[in-house]
């Protein structure tokens, strides 16, 4: 065979190679954007159901769901995305980091806690009962949710500087400020330093108690109650709520 005829096969076969080796790499190509579309279209789908607001409190409802059933230790950005059905980056792009998540969850752990103090409050006449209904609810409120009253008020993760946190821990002191107050405005002008003291002296009260409630340091005591008596029982004695059990 002539060299001539050599290198006509030998670029035969290399344009051979080429245009197999181009069929390839369209064809993957194809294919990644096959897949590329495929997981748009399916992110897609899954974030549907949600507005940009909605899926917000979607995420803070999941996050509850979460912190309630499992515990803090269970609760991680992807752990809200599963339970709210969303995709892993939602979160992400909703509250920032674990601590954004941890403290509007804490924000609306407060404005829940507000609103049942304010919801009691409202029932009663006087000033006295009015905070006295109010230091039950408190204690009530950490009996029915301790996972949350904890985070609200032990988590070292929560960012007290974020707008919605800051507001709503300011919006339920203020309902402190304002029961102990009242109860005073009766008397002779009281000066700050003894309105400050009793409100600090009414919160230590009943926080105290709920903290020892749900770590279960009062269960001793509680084994020693009178029969048809409970923990609510022995708060409403301790405040001296007017109909409390003897």
């Amino acid at each position: 065979m002539s060299t001539d005829a050599v290198k006509r096969n030998l670029d035969t076969v290399k344009t051979a190679r080429d245009k197999s080796v181009m069929a390839t790499k369209q064809l993957e190509k194809r294919q990644k954007r096959r897949v590329s579309g495929t997981g748009a279209r399916r992110k897609a789908a899954v974030d549907a159901p949600y507005h940009h607001g909605s899926l917000h409190e979607a995420l803070l409802q999941a996050a509850e769901t979460i912190l309630e059933r499992d515990g803090l230790q269970g609760l991680t950005l992807r752990a809200a995305a599963r339970e709210a059905g969303v995709s892993h980056a939602a979160p992400t792009h909703h509250f920032g980091d674990m601590s954004g998540l941890l403290s509007e969850l804490a924000a609306a752990g407060f404005r829940k806690f507000g609103a049942a103090l304010s919801a009691v409050a409202a029932t009663k006449a006087s000033a006295g009962e009015r905070m006295d209904a109010m230091g039950e609810a408190y204690v009530m409120f950490a009996r029915e949710h301790p996972s949350m009253f904890l985070l609200m008020f032990r988590s070292e993760r929560l960012d007290v500087k974020r707008p919605a946190l800051h507001e709503a821990m300011e919006q339920s002191f203020g309902l402190l400020m304002r029961g102990v107050s009242a109860r005073h405005a009766g008397e002779a002008q009281t000066a700050p330093l003894a309105l400050l003291a009793e409100i600090v002296r009414a919160w230590s009260m009943v926080h105290g108690f709920a903290m020892l409630m749900i770590d279960h340091r009062l269960d001793r005591v509680l084994s020693h109650l009178p029969a048809g008596t409970n923990e609510r029982d022995l708060l409403r004695a301790m405040l001296n709520i007017k109909g409390a059990k003897a």
